[in-house]
């Protein structure tokens, strides 16, 4: 069967990160993809959850409490600041990232992902991923803005140069509404 975006996006950050990997959840939102994450890289691994609203903090910090799951760090700060939050043990075990553009869901629909600070992180992320390692974004783009970010991201992803990096457009093309869709990166041997 066909995969939903989000279920999508799931298998891919399976395919790609192991157990004991760093990860990065580029936009913590409501939490869902952190505490997805804590589970995916285990114990010896460790998520960084960035967002720049509180509300996306508190809800996912919540998340993560309910479910028990310890081996996260929440920080609020641009996902363009990851490397300076993340030590240096931790970055050479960079396993992925993802990111969930657009807006905190049920909020203030004027704060919104910018592509200059996305494109920012995606390209600070690549240049520390380990090999076979994958950069996920779904691109929410329904909304006031959410136009010119696409339009930016898919300009920058389409100039990565294929002997480094695989880029896949996954999304539904009958659907109304401006459909979200994933831009997947996977990092070359």
């Amino acid at each position: 069967m066909i995969k939903g975006i989000i279920n999508y996006s799931h298998y891919l950050m399976e395919e790609a990160v192991n157990k004991g990997d760093t990860v990065i959840d580029a936009t913590c939102g409501n939490g869902h993809d952190t505490v997805f994450l804590s589970r995916l890289v285990g114990k010896d691994g460790h998520v960084f959850g960035f967002d720049i609203q509180d509300q996306a903090i508190a809800n996912t910090r919540y998340r993560l409490a309910r479910n028990g799951l310890k081996n996260t760090t929440i920080i609020k700060d641009s996902h363009s600041n990851f490397v300076h939050h993340i030590p240096v043990d931790k970055l050479t075990r960079l396993g992925g990232a993802i990111f969930n553009l657009g807006y905190l869901p049920g909020s203030d629909k004027t704060v919104i992902t910018r592509s200059e600070t996305t494109i920012l992180a995606v390209e600070g992320i690549l240049s520390h991923l380990k090999q076979n390692g994958i950069v996920v974004l779904v691109v929410y783009h329904g909304h006031k803005g959410g136009d010119l970010e696409r339009e930016q991201l898919m300009r920058y992803v389409r100039l990565l140069d294929q002997k480094l990096y695989q880029v896949l457009y996954y999304g539904f093309i009958n659907q109304k509404n401006d459909p979200p869709f994933i831009l997947a990166i996977q990092k070359r041997n």
